[in-house]
């Protein structure tokens, strides 16, 4: 943090960025740090000697989660342009899948198991790690908001991949556990220090690190899990489509960006603006906490619909949880109503 204030890499107060004073963006780095700590604690451990007793996956999850803070981090520090940065993500995405992992399989509702070829196993996790990792980045607008988002997501996604492990689905040394309680940690080692009024931002090089992070471990566990349908819930055995859910929140405020840039004459799909979902819940009236809190509780309220049956095998828990959804999006809509400017933070 004092290296970045020393150097004078700042991210000043404009008409998009709606912090109050100069801040460094270079958390990217504290929470790449994290990420080796993290990997050597678990090394140390041994409780993940199956991960780790083949090394290439690991190896090669390192060599991407360097290059995709990398690219990161050097934006942070001399914005570099749209196509060299998307090549950067693209390139740290075949790493991954080279190193072993990606998408083998895919069960989609109401037909049976597909089993990928290497050319379209490849293309697929590229395309994935590239949208996740820019899903991350777009909604990383708000103090707390991604690295809070990211890591209920994780959080979710580590104790379903553990209930796949223990139902026997999953074999020891699948990695996706192991990456996604990674990812826990960085975002919890980060939190303090970017919660509103944030201290630091993670940049660039920590939302596409997040972003590599969360996809490796969603395609380790959901690529690969091509036990035969049981008749238990089809969450249990369709892991693909439960980042899809947990993540709902970036990846709709990216699909909304994407069609909102396109639609508007004159505006690039790469061009930034100020009509993200924290933008507009702001509009509304509700402070920047509170409007971290609503993302965050959307995002907690998704999880839960999704482990509840995982573990349960049974879908009782959809009617009080659309209850939960609709007193959320009641508080989201009219609370601000109720209250003066004053009185929102």
């Amino acid at each position: 943090m004092r290296v970045a204030v020393r150097a004078g890499v700042l991210v000043a107060p404009d008409d998009r960025n709606v912090h109050s004073y100069p801040t460094p963006p270079l958390g990217g780095v504290a929470m790449y740090v994290g990420l080796l700590a993290g990997l050597l604690t678990a090394w140390a451990l041994g409780d993940f000697a199956a991960v780790f007793a083949s090394p290439t996956e690991m190896v090669g999850f390192l060599l991407a989660a360097t290059l995709m803070c990398g690219v990161g981090v050097l934006d942070d520090v001399r914005p570099v342009s749209a196509p060299a940065k998307v090549a950067g993500m693209v390139a740290g995405a075949s790493i991954l899948s080279l190193a072993g992992i990606s998408l083998l399989v895919l069960r989609i509702p109401f037909l049976d198991l597909v089993i990928l070829s290497p050319d379209l196993s490849a293309l697929l996790t590229v395309v994935w790690v590239v949208l996740i990792a820019n899903a991350v980045n777009l909604i990383d607008g708000l103090d707390g908001l991604a690295a809070g988002i990211v890591g209920i997501a994780a959080l979710t996604f580590f104790l379903y991949a553990l209930q796949l492990e223990e139902s026997g689905v999953l074999f020891d040394g699948n990695p996706g556990s192991l990456i996604a309680l990674l990812t826990v940690g960085v975002c919890v080692g980060f939190l303090p220090h970017n919660v509103h009024p944030a201290r630091i931002f993670m940049g660039d090089g920590g939302a596409l690190l997040l972003g590599l992070l969360m996809a490796a471990s969603t395609v380790a566990v959901g690529g690969r899990t091509d036990a035969p349908f049981s008749g238990q819930s089809f969450f249990f055995f369709a892991p693909i489509f439960i980042p899809i859910i947990v993540l709902g929140v970036p990846l709709l405020d990216m699909t909304f960006a994407i069609i909102r840039r396109v639609a508007t004459r004159g505006l690039k799909v790469t061009q930034a603006d100020k009509d993200h979902l924290h933008h507009r819940l702001m509009r509304l009236g509700h402070g920047h906490r509170r409007t971290v809190f609503i993302l965050w509780a959307w995002t907690a309220l998704l999880s839960g619909f999704v482990l509840w049956p995982t573990y349960t095998g049974e879908g009782d828990a959809l009617v009080p949880m659309g209850i939960a959804a609709v007193c959320l999006a009641l508080f989201t809509v009219l609370h601000p109503r109720f209250r003066t400017n004053e009185e929102t933070v």
